[in-house]
């Protein structure tokens, strides 16, 4: 049994990720702004991650094996997170996101079309941090999502008092009126109603994984010693017009596209920039990938449901 801080992990993959640390007789103390409860049995501190004076006193004395951070967004939050947790944890799971390797948000390397990157090509240790940004901004913070996790990661990787690692997930699916992103239930409503579909002339192919694996592989991250960032991706690159295909078959309609030059804003998951990863470091390090194409038709078969589309809108 470990003692494990989830921070977040009110909704989604992190919700279930709780309910399965919780299950394996971990004991779990969930933080977050009192938006929903976690389950029978998972201790509850309600307080502002971001207030860092009223996160050290409802922490008071407890310590704990682990933390998972879930909702870390900017340096400023892990700057805090750092000082409060440092002395209070021997080991720190910061849940990161694919749009780190974003060519589109930041000077990286060029690499090959369709060759999916590496954990190297931004590396943490490395990445310049700016604490004076208006990161307390929330449009600011909406529009440089990907800088803020790049530095948030950047500030823990420094931190002296932990051992820290970030998993960095791919598009996240699946679990119908659940998905609260409602990407894959935007697509089941427009092909439904043969509406168009806005794609990139030449869209190129990324990687999705689907929430339960997630919860799954944050649980092995927890329990692993493994440092530094590692990639979350199921098996195979998947473009757009694969995953409107799927929907369109299920749906039993044409789906309908209309083409946008490059550079112009289209529908999710059509990329004209690279934005594809390797997950051969985690699959190293001991941990087992499905296939995209084994889960990805049950996923969309939930959005299709009715529970799923009323739920969300496009």
């Amino acid at each position: 049994m470990q003692r494990i801080c989830v921070i977040g992990g009110s909704r989604y993959f992190g919700k279930l990720l709780v309910e399965r640390l919780r299950a394996a007789d971990h004991q779990v103390t969930v933080i977050n702004r009192g938006s929903a409860r976690p389950p029978a049995g998972v201790e509850h501190l309600v307080v502002d991650r971001g207030d860092e004076a009223a996160l050290s006193a409802a922490l008071e004395t407890r310590d704990f094996d682990v933390v998972v951070d879930q909702v870390c967004y900017t340096p400023v939050q892990a700057a805090i997170a750092a000082r409060a947790f440092t002395g209070r944890t021997r080991r720190y799971v910061m849940t990161s996101t694919i749009e780190v390797y974003d060519p589109a948000t930041a000077a990286l390397s060029a690499v090959p079309l369709r060759t999916p990157v590496s954990e190297e090509r931004v590396d943490p240790a490395l990445w310049q941090v700016a604490m004076d940004l208006p990161w307390h901004d929330d449009a600011y913070l909406e529009a440089h999502y990907a800088e803020g996790k790049r530095q948030a990661e950047a500030v823990l990787t420094r931190a002296d008092g932990f051992a820290f690692a970030a998993v960095r997930s791919a598009h996240v699916l699946g679990g119908g009126a659940r998905e609260f992103t409602g990407r894959l239930a935007h697509y089941a409503g427009r092909v439904t109603r043969s509406e168009e579909i806005a794609v990139h002339a030449k869209a190129l192919p990324t990687v999705f994984i689907h929430y339960e694996e997630l919860a799954d592989l944050l649980s092995w991250a927890a329990a692993a010693d493994f440092t530094g960032p590692v990639n979350a991706c199921s098996d195979g690159l998947i473009d757009v017009h694969d995953l409107v295909g799927i929907v369109a078959a299920q749906a039993g309609r044409e789906a309908v596209y209309r083409t946008v030059p490059a550079g112009e804003k289209a529908s999710p998951f059509s990329f004209d920039r690279h934005c594809a990863m390797s997950n051969a470091r985690a699959k190293a390090l001991g941990f087992s990938f499905s296939r995209t194409t084994d889960w990805l038709p049950g996923a969309v078969a939930e959005a299709l449901a009715p529970s799923a589309t009323s739920a969300t809108t496009d």
